[in-house]
């Protein structure tokens, strides 16, 4: 069993297709018998996605920041909600929970932990696997753009090709799945 750690918003957004899409691969980890750790809310696409994988017996673990416990709403339902101090430690801590990575639809939180672990990655500092999901084309126009990235000389291909995308979380998963190394998958 492997964790993965989720990005994605505390909204919804405006499009039904993005919580469906979060409650699809909330289906899909539990289904597969891999864990979830993500930023513990119980309010928009993450508290959907940590709802699906808790309903099918699957494992949940939140870290929130004591300053985001009343703002975003903390879900009490669980596995375990690990409180930290400030949002660096958050995102150590999940990083440090987890075997891979997937970013869904969200706002500017959701990009920087995104960006971040990639950031990481590249540097060395873990070899875990990262995929966005790209439900309803939303990360398409970030797709394009980093593939210009590469085309102007700032982005090595290598680089760009370790950021795994597919459109539907089965598909996302299958691919993150075959790169899970041996440290990383149970």
């Amino acid at each position: 069993m492997s964790t993965f750690c989720v990005y994605l918003g505390s909204r919804t957004g405006n499009d039904p297709a993005f919580l469906d899409a979060a409650r699809q691969l909330g289906d899909e980890l539990a289904a597969r018998g891999h864990s979830l750790v993500y930023g513990g809310a119980r309010v928009g696409m993450m508290g959907a996605l940590a709802d699906r994988v808790m309903a099918a017996g699957g494992e949940v673990t939140g870290v929130m920041p004591d300053h985001l416990v009343e703002r975003e709403q903390a879900h009490r339902g669980l596995t375990r909600l690990l409180r930290v101090r400030n949002m660096h430690e958050r995102k150590a801590s999940m990083a440090a929970h987890s075997d891979a990575f997937i970013a869904l639809p969200g706002g500017i939180g959701t990009l920087e932990e995104l960006f971040e672990a990639w950031t990481w990655q590249y540097l060395g500092l873990h070899d875990k696997p990262i995929g966005l999901l790209d439900t309803q084309g939303f990360y398409t126009p970030l797709l394009t753009f980093l593939d210009g990235t590469v085309e102007r000389g700032f982005l090595d291909p290598a680089t760009r090709a370790n950021l795994i995308d597919a459109t539907t979380p089965a598909g996302l998963l299958d691919a993150l799945e075959q790169r899970l190394t041996p440290s990383h998958a149970d």
